[in-house]
């Protein structure tokens, strides 16, 4: 008999990375996914630091390369963003409780530096009705905008140059992953609500109010409206809501005939313009108030209005930070959404960057908070433009009127801007979008909803809080009570599903197969041994 040999079966084991080589992976796999750095590795020094430079200032890779060709779309995308621009910048300046002007200094400087810097092809610079009406709310908790108007101009000043600290050190440290905790649902909800608040102040410009409230909640805003019915003038009104039709049908045929996008490009402009008009053969008459004095001339330098005094620097910082997030949240999700349209790729990080220097050389010159709001984004991406250069010419547009067209637009009725400001944030509330969420999820329909009412009701920084704070909890379920599944074996096959979505499924006897929907740790051992017990 054969002696019986046994067969031995040896198993190597790589050494054990140290700690530091571990830290290292893990930080690398956190902040540096994309790996920035290797396409320029293993160059020469001469070639590293041009490709560095491409890299880090996205003008010196396209600007090479450009044409005369893509020059004239830029140049029709630019004009057409800048026709939409004027009228927006005044509005959003009123929103913001700060003189007019300031506003199309703020369409002047930002999108020079973004057009260095942007990473994106598509996103049109300016500013948005939700960050000027917080940074109203916010500053206004503290400081009066009418009985200190140039206090509180140097606090919107210094929020702004907050706000671009904070971004601009958000891109260098690649934590873009905290906007990602923005999710659609809180977006869509806090989006909805602020555009709500927005409609209904703008009934002050509808109905001619002189005396308003600095609250945003529904309940004062309504308030307000009712308790000064004395003031108001039915030629306001009237003026008002010709205007508004006139906006909403433009929308209308937009939607309906595509190519004719321009037409409702520009008719806040056009609106403007009849505005105008119409004002100065009323000049003098009460009934019909105007913007007033627009001041010739390019951006003035405001580095030495900045104030950090301790009295108002918490309400800054507070404004400067949420707006900041905002406006990131809203300037790279639209960035994203344009670029997937033409297969292209868009860098967080150096989007925040470029937020961040634009906003940080905006509060030296005048300007308030930036960024890529969706309605001038949409029209230059329609207006078929190629790349950062249509931010170029729509500044170009900005400085022309600046120097040659402001007295012309000092003549701009308010109700002429609330019907613009109300025909924008209507295309805001998202009714189909809160009712598909209601379908499929509805714990996102709830983050939703707490968004849209808190702001409403409460404040908006509040709203934004509550949303942000169940999407938070939402994850921290999923990850503590992962899903689990029981699966079974599909006969004649070789699969295994759920056998509660897939009845025909056996059970392998004596095996339990479960799928988890989350890693094991110490936060949902507990859960998970229970459940398979």
């Amino acid at each position: 008999m054969a002696p019986s040999t046994e067969s031995v079966v040896h198993v190597n084991f790589s050494n054990p990375r140290s700690f530091a080589t571990k830290f290292k992976s893990h930080l690398k796999e956190t902040f540096f996914p994309d790996d920035p750095f290797r396409q320029f590795r293993n160059e020469p020094p001469l070639r590293r630091t041009k490709k560095a430079l491409q890299y880090f200032v996205p003008i010196f890779e396209w600007l090479p390369k450009y044409t005369f060709s893509m020059f004239k779309y830029d140049v029709l995308a630019g004009i057409t963003v800048a026709s939409l621009a004027i009228p927006q910048g005044i509005s959003y300046a009123k929103l913001a409780e700060i003189p007019a002007i300031y506003g199309l200094y703020s369409s002047f400087v930002p999108p020079l530096i973004y057009a260095v810097f942007g990473s994106s092809k598509n996103i049109a610079v300016g500013t948005v009705a939700a960050a000027s009406l917080l940074i109203a709310s916010t500053i206004g908790d503290v400081v009066s905008p009418t009985a200190d108007p140039t206090l509180f101009l140097h606090l919107v000043f210094t929020a702004t140059f907050i706000t671009g600290i904070f971004q601009t050190a958000l891109g260098l440290l690649r934590l873009g992953i905290l906007v990602d905790f923005l999710s659609h649902s809180t977006i869509t909800g806090f989006m909805g609500g602020t555009a709500t608040i927005i409609i209904l102040q703008q009934l002050k410009g509808f109905l001619g109010v002189t005396h308003f409230t600095t609250k945003t909640d529904v309940v004062s805003v309504l308030r307000a409206v009712f308790s000064h019915r004395n003031e108001w003038r039915w030629e306001s009104a009237v003026m008002g809501v010709c205007f508004l039709l006139f906006l909403l049908f433009t929308v209308q045929l937009r939607k309906r005939l595509p190519r004719l996008f321009w037409v409702s490009a520009v008719a806040p402009i056009v609106t403007v313009l009849i505005g105008c008009i119409i004002a100065y053969f009323l000049r003098g008459h009460d009934a019909i108030q105007t913007v007033g004095h627009l001041k010739k001339g390019l951006n003035p330098l405001s580095i030495r209005y900045l104030n950090f005094n301790p009295k108002y620097l918490t309400a800054v910082v507070k404004a400067g930070i949420i707006t900041g997030i905002l406006g990131l949240a809203e300037g790279i999700a639209i960035g994203r959404s344009f670029a997937i349209m033409k297969n292209e790729q868009t860098d967080g990080n150096k989007e925040m960057i470029a937020f961040g220097l634009m906003n940080i050389a905006g509060s030296f010159t005048s300007c308030y908070l930036t960024t890529g709001p969706f309605s001038k984004s949409a029209v230059n991406f329609n207006a078929g433009c190629r790349t950062a250069m249509s931010n170029v010419v729509m500044a170009f547009c900005i400085m022309l009127t600046l120097l040659f067209l402001a007295s012309v637009f000092s003549y701009t009725p308010l109700v002429a801007l609330s019907a613009i400001i109300t025909s924008a944030m209507l295309g805001l509330i998202k009714y189909e979008e809160v009712y598909h969420l209601f379908k499929v999820d509805k714990f996102d329909f709830c983050i939703c909803m707490a968004a849209f009412f808190g702001v409403t009701f409460i404040s908006m920084d509040v709203g934004l809080m509550l949303s942000v704070g169940l999407s938070i909890v939402r994850a921290l379920l999923y990850v503590a009570r992962p899903a689990t599944a029981k699966l079974g074996n599909i006969p004649n096959s070789t699969l295994y599903r759920d056998i509660e979505q897939y009845p025909a499924a056996t059970s392998v006897p004596g095996v339990l197969v479960l799928q988890l929907g989350s890693p094991i740790h110490f936060a949902n051992s507990t859960y998970i041994r229970e459940r398979y017990l």
